[in-house]
C-alpha cells in the first residue's frame, strides 16, 4: 500500500510490515486510518538517534487510551514504514519538523 507523508513523499506499507505491526502491536489492527493521519498531519517529526536515515512521525490522538501518541517509523532510504506503535511521550532526538 502506498501512502504519502506531510511533504507528499511516497511511503510504502508492505503487507509484511503491516503484519509485523499488528502482531507486535495488536491494538493498531483497526487504526490504519490513524497511521495514515500520523504520516499526513504529524505534530512532530524527529530523526532517529539510532539511524540517521530513519524518521519518527508523531501525532496525538485523544481517543487512543484517553490520550496517547501514535508513532510511525519510516526508513527514508527505501521510503517504507518500518513499524508503528502507541506511546505516551515523544522520544528524545533531533526535531526535523514541528507543527506550528
Amino acid at each position: 500500500m502506498e501512502l504519502s507523508d506531510r511533504f507528499n513523499r511516497r511511503t510504502t506499507l508492505t503487507e509484511e510490515r503491516w503484519n509485523h505491526i499488528i502482531e507486535t502491536h495488536p491494538e493498531l489492527k483497526e487504526m490504519l486510518k490513524e497511521l495514515e493521519g500520523t504520516l499526513q498531519d504529524p505534530e512532530s517529526i524527529k530523526k532517529s538517534v539510532y539511524n540517521g536515515n530513519v524518521v519518527l512521525f508523531y501525532r496525538y490522538y485523544e481517543h487512543i487510551y484517553e490520550g496517547k501518541y501514535m508513532c510511525v517509523v519510516v526508513n527514508l532510504d527505501n521510503e517504507s514504514i518500518v513499524t508503528a506503535y502507541i506511546t505516551d511521550r515523544i522520544k528524545k532526538g533531533e526535531i526535523l519538523w514541528r507543527k506550528s
